[in-house]
């Protein structure tokens, strides 16, 4: 354990100081040629440590054989290489704080930061354990390249000692997860998994079956443009249309903030332009397709009856679907689902199971056609600068994917 523990905190460390943010607004695929940094290397590590069919596709995949030494089903592992947007990720740089004490975890770049177990109760369960922060400019990485280190370590060992039990595993290491990218439409054929996991979930012992359903918008917003001084009775300014749809939005309910367990939101993620056009980005989640139909249908009224207050505008409200609630694929065949979940106890965790607020590769590789539950890694959170992670946590994640491997020869 201490070796893989060692090797665990060497990689994420490594992996988590290469810049590989994903890009929204970016059209190419992956969306950033940064993210093909770290997918070169990973390509590089996979030849060395003997994994065969290692290959980065067109779409910015990295995909790998790890040969069975047993009979069973094909079984894919996933993580996602790229870092999410909503923060700053670069300039990374990985602090191991070894033998953690149970206080406050300072931060040498932001002393106003502070990480306390009093406000973060999952860290006051990991005193002695070796933690992994960003530096307090930036965040950390984890989501997703602790799922990265969990699997090349595993792999790492399998490929190392062919006694260890496993069917055929296939990798994939994909791009552009953070912004509902990252299954491009090739994947699964090229995967060729009978089923698989992503390896991108938080406490340990979660074994995740369920995530939210997820659309995403964008509110256009057309004024009327005039020099101000002449503008009497003519300006329509754009950005005072676009604060009277946030403003009308539900905001005391059905918002990030104001919603926990299966309650759904609109979140309003950005908004850019001038007083000619303005132009918003929501995102739309809910457990349930009705639900999400629902709230889509609010957010088209609130644009529609904002439009009618200045006929001289334009509103325009595109809604997109992103991926789907993946409990609609998995309640039909639980075996993927339940084989993680008797693997988690062989080496001695109780499973988890709750609904992500949230979603996965394996929500769109579900609906695809390869039933794909989320797994434990350890991280927490994420998509900011106080993101940390238990070294600890991650070796009980490498530990169950080699357990994974070996149940799934006897199923």
């Amino acid at each position: 354990m201490t070796d893989l523990t060692e090797e665990l905190i060497e990689r994420l460390v490594r992996y988590c100081a290469i810049d590989s943010q994903s890009d929204a607004d970016s059209p190419s695929s992956p969306s950033t040629a940064i993210q093909l940094d770290m997918q070169r290397l990973l390509v590089d590590e996979l030849k060395a440590m003997g994994a065969q069919d290692v290959t980065l596709t067109d779409y910015g995949a990295v995909l790998a054989t790890i040969p069975g030494t047993a009979e069973g089903p094909v079984v894919g592992f996933l993580a996602h290489v790229d870092t999410a947007p909503q923060f700053n990720a670069t300039g990374v740089k990985p602090r191991v704080i070894r033998g953690y004490n149970g206080g406050a975890i300072t931060y040498p770049d932001d002393p106003s930061l502070s990480l306390t177990p009093d406000a973060f109760l999952y860290l006051g369960e990991k005193r002695g354990h070796d933690i992994v922060t960003a530096s307090g400019l930036t965040l950390l990485g984890a989501d997703d390249k602790a799922g990265v280190a969990i699997l090349m370590s595993a792999a790492r060992r399998m490929l190392a000692d062919p006694s260890i039990p496993r069917p055929t595993l296939r990798l994939a290491f994909t791009p552009d997860e953070e912004i509902g990218r990252g299954v491009d439409a090739r994947l699964p054929a090229d995967l060729g998994a009978d089923f698989a996991y992503t390896f991108d979930g938080g406490r340990v012992g979660e074994i995740e079956d369920e995530t939210f359903s997820a659309d995403g918008a964008v509110v256009t917003i057309r004024g009327v443009s005039i020099h101000p001084g002449y503008a009497t009775g003519k300006l329509v300014n754009a950005i005072h249309l676009a604060a009277r749809i946030i403003e009308t939005l539900p905001q005391a309910t059905m918002t990030p903030e104001t919603t926990a367990g299966r309650e759904g939101f609109i979140h309003a993620t950005d908004m850019e332009g001038g007083a000619s056009e303005m132009r918003l980005k929501l995102i739309i989640r809910d457990f349930e397709r009705d639900g999400l139909e629902q709230k889509g249908a609010i957010l088209r009224k609130v644009c529609e009856a904002v439009a009618a207050t200045e006929p001289r505008a334009s509103i325009t409200c595109e809604i997109t679907p992103q991926y789907r609630n993946m409990r609609y694929w998995l309640e039909d065949d639980m075996t993927p689902v339940e084989l993680a979940r008797e693997s988690a106890r062989d080496i001695g965790l109780e499973p988890v199971s709750i609904p992500i607020r949230g979603g996965t590769d394996g929500s769109r590789l579900t609906e695809m056609g390869i039933p794909c539950p989320n797994l434990f890694t350890g991280m927490q959170n994420i998509h900011g600068p106080l993101e940390w992670i238990s070294a600890q946590d991650m070796a009980l994640a490498a530990q169950l994917c080699l357990a994974i491997s070996a149940r799934a020869t006897r199923s």
